[in-house]
């Protein structure tokens, strides 16, 4: 059985982390989820879910506060990890090894393993420390994964947009759940010469 940690932190966009747990429930990939306080308060303002109903989508739930977790071990080996949403003060403690939860400890482990690391970062507009530490996670192989919509797929609701988003997340597993419509090469109406 394949493992993911899937982790949600306070920054806005939580149905991203929640999506997750519901496109891999019932699939052949055991979920590990964790959220910070705030990632719970946020999914149960913007989603209108109880924490308790997201833990229930996940094979396994940890207390963001249990650093003894099975998670919180390079030994427990897994796919990697996903924080999503991730907030600007988690990617500040993911950046510089520090974090006083198990959000935090477990992408410390999953960086230490070399095992891939995705952040769904979400804020907008970006200082000069957000691009900084973005850049320093992305020169140590993090995927740096801002979730920004497409629409050469043509989607026509929210949830076209999101899945589309957790699709190309799950991508980055290798995790193929035939979530969203993929470019097929295809585009309508005469070629440009320019751009």
């Amino acid at each position: 059985m394949r493992r993911l940690i899937v982790a949600i932190t306070g920054a806005t966009g939580a149905v991203f982390g929640m999506r997750i747990l519901e496109t891999l429930a019932g699939n052949d990939v055991e979920t590990h989820l964790v959220a910070s306080d705030w990632g719970e308060r946020t999914l149960e303002h913007e989603t209108g879910r109880s924490i308790s109903e997201v833990r229930d989508l996940a094979t396994v739930w940890y207390d963001h506060r249990n650093m003894g977790a099975a998670i919180s071990s390079g030994s427990f080996v897994t796919e990697g990890m996903v924080v999503a949403p991730c907030s600007m003060r988690s990617l500040a403690a993911i950046a510089n090894g520090g974090g006083n939860h198990l959000v935090h400890r477990a992408a410390d482990v999953v960086l230490k393993e070399r095992r891939p690391l995705v952040l769904v970062v979400r804020e907008t507009p970006l200082n000069d420390l957000h691009l900084e530490n973005m850049l320093k996670l992305s020169r140590i192989g993090v995927t740096v994964f801002p979730p920004v919509p497409a629409f050469y797929n043509h989607p026509r609701t929210l949830d076209d947009m999101v899945d589309h988003l957790v699709a190309r997340v799950l991508d980055q597993f290798r995790i193929d759940t035939g979530l969203g419509r993929r470019w097929s090469g295809e585009i309508s109406g005469p070629t440009p010469d320019t751009d």
